[in-house]
């Protein structure tokens, strides 16, 4: 058997995630990006979107888990790990990063990231 991978990168969205205040009023912009590995051999036959990993519902599943307000992103990233399982139980590997970037802290510091696989 085939595997495949999809590859979603540079999901960009703004969330409100953070232990300090002024994280929950202001937000900021993190990015997701999800790595799949499935057999997509069906769909590449048939050329039917239902036999394989709709993009568009990987960016639902991120927008509507990142709209739900945490004081950590491991929280937020486990979150989108698990709604991307159970939309899509036949995956055979699945690997989300979450990155938020500016993050505030004593420091010039670019982005941090959490990752989930599995």
């Amino acid at each position: 058997m085939l595997t495949h991978t999809i590859n979603i990168e540079g999901i960009k969205l703004y969330g409100y995630h953070g232990c300090l205040e002024e994280e929950a009023k202001i937000g900021g912009t993190y990015i997701v990006d999800v790595y799949m590995t499935t057999d997509f051999s069906e769909a590449a036959k048939t050329d039917d979107l239902s036999q394989t990993i709709d993009y568009c519902s990987i960016y639902e599943i991120s927008k509507k888990e990142m709209a739900l307000r945490s004081k950590l992103i491991e929280q937020v990233c486990t979150r989108i790990y698990k709604s991307i399982l159970q939309a899509f139980p036949n995956l055979i590997h699945l690997h989300v990063k979450l990155t938020k970037l500016l993050p505030p802290m004593n420091g010039d510091v670019e982005k941090v990231s959490v990752e989930v696989k599995g």
